[in-house]
């Protein structure tokens, strides 16, 4: 008996889907509707897969960012310098043949008009130290050179520089009642760092009042294994009142944000969107069943039972989803990837550039949910196809 029924399946759907030509037109609708959808989806999703990315590549097991106890970000940190000097004095901490591998940082963010509109957007200043380069492994300077101590100079990451405007080797900018010259682009792989602007932090608290403070501390551990120690030696110490993250799991808490309000506001969208692609298809699938009155209570009479003609059904549903979906997806990837952007990080209020990321998982889930919306769209159609008087359909004969 199952194997009537499976034989009789894929009898069945073989024909449909060899007459899926002779609905064309409703069908093309359907499956344009359904790669718009994947398309939007996929597009939005890409923007958390690229922010996830960047902040992936930023985080290292072996180096540490200290905080004021309470703190969750550098906007909401102090550090005395006092207290970034007992954190230099841990012995967990690395050294070099200049010392210990620290940077203690100052954070602020300046207005800087975006390319492409103008518009102004936040952009993150980066008071630094002469080692901060070293806390980031894959750091290089692409041109011109590093910031010289004591003096009002910066250098651009390349994401900023390509995103926001007048940040190029040579130009002057001025923010507040001070002139700065950019005097180097550099690159880290795509992390945080290319979305920032930096300078001499001594400099930077001189231009802002910040007297003698910090907001955050950078410090390359001896091993990744050394952080627990190095963590415990700070919250025991009664001169101190911080807290410690590895800088891996300080970024992925950072991206926690963006990533739950983009894939939200991606699939409510998506959501509204799909709507409309189901009602598409669903005028497709009715159209398809209505075209096949005949054919249905033909074989029906034939001793045909109920299940392959719904199989039928849905199998065509399922084609112009795939079909659909698959379309979306390839207009998304060439369309999308690696496209650069900036958007706001919101644990700091200031730009973060990225590139759009379509990776196989965004394909994938862009493909699945095309297949869901064909499904839904077939449920209806399907059931009045089983439903339908023989009959009825033979009348039409």
């Amino acid at each position: 008996m199952a194997g009537n029924v499976i034989s009789q399946t894929i009898a069945i759907t073989a024909m449909n889907l060899r007459n899926v030509k002779e609905r064309m037109a409703s069908s093309v609708v359907a499956l344009v509707g359904i790669a718009g959808v994947v398309v939007v989806l996929i597009g939005v999703l890409s923007i958390a897969a690229g922010f996830r990315a960047v902040l992936d590549q930023s985080g290292q097991a072996d180096v540490a960012i200290v905080l004021r106890s309470g703190a969750t970000d550098e906007m909401g940190s102090s550090l005395l310098n006092e207290q970034a000097r007992i954190i230099s004095d841990s012995k967990d901490v690395a050294r070099d043949a200049n010392g210990v591998i620290v940077s203690p940082e100052l954070y602020v963010v300046v207005d800087v008009p975006l390319l492409r509109t103008g518009t102004v957007a936040n952009v993150p200043l980066r008071g630094v130290s002469p080692q901060a380069a070293k806390l980031r492994r894959n750091f290089k300077i692409v041109e011109g050179r590093a910031v010289t101590p004591g003096t009002f100079e910066i250098m651009v990451g390349s994401g900023a520089s390509q995103q926001f405007a007048g940040l190029t080797v040579g130009n002057h900018v001025r923010w507040g009642t001070t002139d700065w010259t950019v005097v180097g682009i550099f690159e880290d792989r795509g992390s945080v760092s290319e979305s920032e602007i930096w300078t001499d932090a001594t400099v930077l608290q001189g231009v802002y009042n910040r007297g003698s403070s910090f907001q955050s501390m950078r410090v390359r551990l001896t091993s990744p294994g050394a952080f627990q120690t190095f963590k415990d030696t700070l919250t025991a110490d009664p001169r101190l009142n911080v807290r410690a993250f590895t800088e891996k799991a300080y970024y992925e808490q950072q991206s926690q944000t963006l990533q739950t309000l983009v894939r939200t506001i991606g699939v409510t969208i998506a959501s509204l969107m799909g709507l409309g692609a189901i009602v598409a298809a669903l005028n497709t699938m009715y159209s398809a069943v209505s075209s096949r009155t005949r054919e249905i209570a033909t074989l029906r009479a034939l001793g045909f039972g109920g299940m392959p003609i719904r199989v039928s059904v849905m199998a065509e549903a399922l084609l112009i989803g795939a079909v659909g979906g698959l379309v979306g997806i390839l207009i998304a990837y060439f369309g999308f990837n690696g496209m650069r952007a900036s958007t706001m990080n919101f644990s700091t209020f200031s730009q973060i550039t990225f590139a759009f990321q379509v990776t196989p998982r965004v394909m994938w889930e862009g493909l699945v949910y095309a297949l869901g919306l064909a499904y839904t769209a077939s449920l209806l159609p399907a059931r009045r196809a089983t439903r339908m008087p023989i009959t009825t359909g033979l009348r039409e004969l």
